[in-house]
């Protein structure tokens, strides 16, 4: 059994299309994600098209569509992880993990169990990854990054006027 809750729907290979403004590679979503995470007024717009995700931080587009339409992070109901500075993001969109969480966690207890909780979530059928993660795909990768990446901030040493402090 796979650990990630869309794998069984995860669609046959996606099409690559540039997003119009960062010229990002963007993977297709699925209609029913688009619909899901638009404000009622982006709802309006959108047509029938295929949609893409831009994953470029820097770019302020989340959503284009084969038919030109753009839908930036203003017309998305829920921050998008990819897009927001680094903190306090949200992960994951079905079980709220989010990197407060888990620095907190890791400071607390030295390591953080956000994978965990999750896959014992996606095992038990609970997660609708493809519905409520803007990208319309499994939080599990995006989860693991952001553990690791919190963690590392840890153990990293800062530096301060050149020199090194641990």
């Amino acid at each position: 059994m796979s650990d990630c809750c869309c794998a069984k729907s995860e669609p046959a290979p996606r099409n690559i299309a540039v997003c119009p403004i960062s010229g990002t590679k963007g993977a297709t979503v699925d209609l029913q994600t688009v619909k899901a995470v638009l404000t009622n007024a982006a709802l309006r717009r959108v047509t029938a098209a295929a949609h893409r995700f831009c994953a470029d931080p820097g770019c302020d587009v989340v959503y284009f569509a084969d038919d030109g339409t753009t839908y930036s992070t203003r017309d998305i109901r829920v921050p998008v992880w990819q897009k927001e500075p680094a903190g306090a993001r949200t992960v994951c969109y079905c079980f709220g993990e989010n990197e407060a969480d888990i620095r907190a966690e890791i400071a607390l207890n030295g390591t953080s169990d956000a994978v965990e909780r999750v896959k014992a979530h996606i095992k038990a059928s609970r997660c609708a990854c493809e519905v409520r993660n803007p990208r319309g795909t499994c939080c599990l990768g995006d989860l693991g990054a952001a553990v690791r990446q919190v963690s590392d901030s840890f153990t990293k040493p800062t530096v301060v006027s050149g020199h090194a402090h641990g």
